[in-house]
């Protein structure tokens, strides 16, 4: 069973989200909020797996909200919720380990698969979002950090990964420009993202464009002979 929490401010949509999301066999909501304030205590009362955060709401805004509820001990995963597709929302998102963005005119079967995907620990990346992303690395111009140490430590084909995942490819599409399996392919994120102490893919986008290690414009090899 997932549990969720749901924040909006606007009380039709959030009764329409838990409605749509009670009416799951494997999910349950087990608490609603019309702000901020009201989310983190509802987070910190109930324990849920995931909580859906309206990015716009009275008090506390979603973004200060989630930024909060992600800096606990053991944190929910966050999906944030807005009506505006904006990039600095979805860039500030990201940053701070949101584990994906969905506009509020998701469609019912788009908003369940978002939150089975959060629970299981995976981000919700598109392509239109990494797009958005690498385009405002563009704007930004230079690195604004230098890359850990942990990319040291890093192989060969891991560091490839994780250029691949940077580019916004899926799992499936990397497995086919590396001629290795999807479960080969999620093995080696996951060792990445533990050596560089990151929740998800969204962060290792992020790191990878904030360090430099891959620049806009640029691509990986096609296909690579590392194994």
């Amino acid at each position: 069973m997932i549990r969720l929490v749901v924040a909006d401010d606007q009380e039709l949509v959030r009764d329409g989200f838990c409605s749509i999301l009670g009416r799951e066999p494997d999910l349950r909501v087990v608490g609603q909020a019309a702000d901020g304030v009201q989310a983190i205590a509802a987070t910190a009362r109930t324990q849920p797996d995931v909580v859906l955060l309206d990015v716009r709401m009275p008090v506390m805004d979603g973004l200060q909200a989630g930024r909060r509820i992600l800096a606990a001990a053991t944190p929910p995963r966050v999906l944030m919720l807005t009506t505006f597709d904006a990039d600095e929302y979805v860039y500030e998102a990201m940053r701070f380990g949101a584990s994906g963005f969905l506009l509020k005119d998701v469609r019912s079967g788009e908003l369940v698969e978002a939150v089975r995907t959060a629970a299981a620990g995976q981000a919700l990346l598109s392509p239109a979002i990494t797009r958005r992303l690498i385009e405002r690395f563009v704007r930004a111009g230079p690195p604004t950090a230098p890359p850990p140490p942990a990319v040291a430590a890093l192989t060969p084909r891991e560091r490839e990964v994780l250029l691949l995942i940077a580019e916004g490819l899926s799992n499936t599409e990397i497995a086919g420009r590396l001629y290795l399996s999807e479960a080969t392919i999620k093995t080696h994120i996951n060792r990445l993202l533990a050596k560089l102490a990151l929740r998800d893919r969204v962060q290792a986008v992020v790191l990878a464009y904030e360090t430099g290690l891959i620049t806009p414009g640029q691509r990986s090899p096609g296909r690579s002979l590392i194994s």
